[in-house]
């Protein structure tokens, strides 16, 4: 076995390649298509997928929805304070990240808008984050909405004017931190496009955490911990997913969230299963796939869990000259970046 080191994935990235704002259109994104196994590399728009696929192939998108997570309050004591809510504990308690952290201690209260939300810091998790306990009246999602902003990545500078660009146009199941962005290209007159040519689309739920953007900070990869985040597969995708692989079809994951999934709830010979609980799997070079014949990605972080998977799929070298071209040919990364397809 060879043993990879976090700067295997290291690429210099000019700094105006960063998108900050998603496009007017979504299917507008550029498309850069690697082979992964000749390591060739074409250039297209998202909005030309069809012609890229084939019928009998299917398509796997994430229908999660991102939450309205970052709640500015003030402290009872005065002084302003930034929650993000990762996941829920139990019943009105959250588990969060908080800043500043040395003003949130144990017992401290905060008070978001007129009032209609107040929070009390029950205890201290592992890694620092706090476990708030919410009070409200009416419905807590309704609550966030009217206060809550979206908890969008470091990297994104700027509030965007329409939260609705930082969801994917199909999400419907609530409770990301961050958008399963790979999703973001689609329209719904591509998705039946895509129908129409005789491309199957399915839906699987992974509710994306905050640690997605967590830094590996070990220098061998394989001592670096994953987050785990909770999924659901439901019968109708298994039943779609098992029948094209029985057909000689692609399987196509819409982001690593979906690819993560879809290994997860696979056997050796790629069949899924109905399935539902958390998922750490780390997946980085030298993992065999067992279900996904292809891959639908934004351009991911240096160093990042996330081109550590891409690199698993299609080969590090093949990847890491990918991402060359696309920055010789100034394609737009990360969040409200452009797109790859792995085939």
């Amino acid at each position: 076995m060879v043993f990879m080191k976090k700067s295997d994935f290291y690429f210099d990235l000019p700094e105006d390649l960063i998108a900050q704002f998603p496009l007017e259109s979504r299917e507008q994104s550029r498309l850069l298509c690697l082979d992964r196994i000749s390591g060739a590399v074409t250039h297209n728009k998202f909005f030309e997928l069809p012609m890229l696929l084939r019928e009998g192939d299917c398509l796997v998108l994430n229908d999660s929805r991102v939450l309205p997570a970052r709640l500015i309050g003030r402290l009872e004591s005065g002084g302003a304070v930034e929650i993000v809510l990762l996941r829920e504990v139990d019943n009105n308690n959250w588990e969060c990240l908080v800043k500043p952290g040395r003003k949130i201690k144990v017992g401290v209260r905060v008070v978001f808008g007129d009032g209609e939300l107040t929070a009390k810091v029950r205890s201290v998790a592992v890694g620092g984050n706090r476990v708030i306990e919410f009070s409200y009246t009416g419905i807590f999602l309704h609550v966030l909405e009217k206060l809550g902003r979206m908890p969008l990545p470091p990297y994104i500078h700027n509030e965007i004017p329409d939260a609705e660009r930082y969801q994917t146009v199909y999400s419907r199941e609530v409770g990301s931190a961050a958008a399963p962005t790979a999703g973001l290209h689609f329209t719904h007159e591509l998705l039946e496009e895509l129908c129409q040519k005789g491309i199957k689309i399915c839906y699987l739920t992974l509710h994306v955490g905050l640690g997605t953007f967590r830094p590996v900070k070990t220098d061998d990869i394989e001592d670096h911990e994953m987050h785990a985040e909770f999924y659901v597969i439901n019968e109708d995708t298994v039943n779609i997913v098992n029948e094209v692989k029985q057909k000689g079809g692609r399987v196509v994951a819409v982001g690593t969230t979906s690819c993560r999934v879809l290994e997860s709830c696979s056997d050796d010979s790629g069949i899924i299963s109905v399935s539902s609980g958390f998922t750490g799997i780390f997946i980085y070079p030298g993992y065999k796939f067992k279900c996904i014949d292809g891959l639908i990605t934004n351009f991911h972080l240096p160093e990042s869990t996330l081109i550590m998977l891409v690199s698993a799929f299609a080969g590090r070298e093949n990847v890491l000259n990918a991402y060359d071209k696309a920055i010789k040919n100034k394609y737009r990364f990360f969040s409200f970046g452009d797109a790859m397809l792995i085939l």
